[in-house]
């Protein structure tokens, strides 16, 4: 069952490969640390955060990001367990994800590979 998004007025748009809460690492000038984020990884080869689960089919993401031709794997540099990054093709900036189980972070590793190579 999904909630919190458009499939009912869209029933034939096929769900996200992968959802769930991860952490992102933030690096900007003023803040610096890790805020809980609500992803959403589309058929599409797309990754969508949102701020909250219940932001998803109601705000614009937050950020959208193309996965085709990314760099992804776990990440031991931080010091932090359950920590992977992405390096999109477009730009230049690394995405840091921290997971809350090796389970959960295989489980996005999987889901993002494929949409890495689709």
């Amino acid at each position: 069952m999904v909630v919190g998004s458009d499939i009912s007025r869209y029933p034939n748009t096929p769900k996200p490969t992968c959802r769930g809460y991860l952490h992102k690492r933030t690096q900007s000038a003023i803040l610096k640390g890790w805020r809980k984020r609500w992803f959403v990884l589309k058929h599409s080869g797309y990754l969508h955060y949102y701020k909250h689960k219940k932001d998803e089919g109601k705000c614009r993401p937050l950020e959208v990001t193309k996965l085709e031709g990314a760099e992804i794997g776990v990440d031991t540099s931080l010091g932090k367990p359950f920590v992977f990054k992405c390096i999109p093709q477009a730009g230049n900036r690394i995405f840091y994800f921290c997971a809350t189980s090796n389970q959960e972070m295989k489980r996005w590793l999987e889901a993002m590979d494929k949409a890495v190579h689709p």
